[in-house]
């Protein structure tokens, strides 16, 4: 039997990860929204670029305009992440990327119930799109959860 507190720790530390997350997130958005035009560009570093445009599918503009798609397949996703983060809660770390897809998605679904898209600003070279903290968030989260995952005991 796994103790109680060591369950209420591991989900206040996801929760605090998420919590932050989505914070940044959203700070960097409005940042962007406030002080880039849509279309326009500026350079921050060479190759990387700060751009303010629009997306409304998910993570690099997948499933565009299929709103019901997206919002099912990012809540079926969650309950997954959920149900396994309960199930392994006491392996170590495992509460970093939770918390870091928690807020990611957390991020992206508040721009959605509030524009009904969600603002991506960071464009690499090569023609990668554009991604914000919260796409940057849930594929590291995805990267560690699958190290965690992996990593024996």
């Amino acid at each position: 039997m796994r103790p109680a507190g060591s369950l209420a720790r591991a989900w206040l530390y996801t929760a605090l990860v998420a919590a932050v997350v989505v914070l940044l997130d959203q700070l960097s958005k409005a940042a962007i929204r406030g002080s880039i035009t849509p279309g326009e560009t500026h350079s921050i570093l060479p190759g990387v670029q700060f751009v303010n445009t629009r997306n409304r599918g998910v993570a690099f503009g997948f499933l565009p305009g299929r709103h019901f798609a997206v919002s099912m397949l990012v809540a079926v996703a969650l309950l997954v992440l959920v149900a396994y983060f309960a199930r392994n809660y006491t392996r170590p770390l495992i509460w970093l990327p939770t918390g870091m897809l928690i807020g990611g998605a957390l991020g992206n679904v508040l721009d959605r119930i509030r524009a009904g898209s969600v603002t991506d600003f960071v464009k690499l070279p090569l023609g990668w799109p554009p991604f914000n903290l919260a796409d940057a968030s849930i594929t590291v989260g995805v990267l560690l959860l699958f190290l965690l995952a992996e990593r024996r005991e």
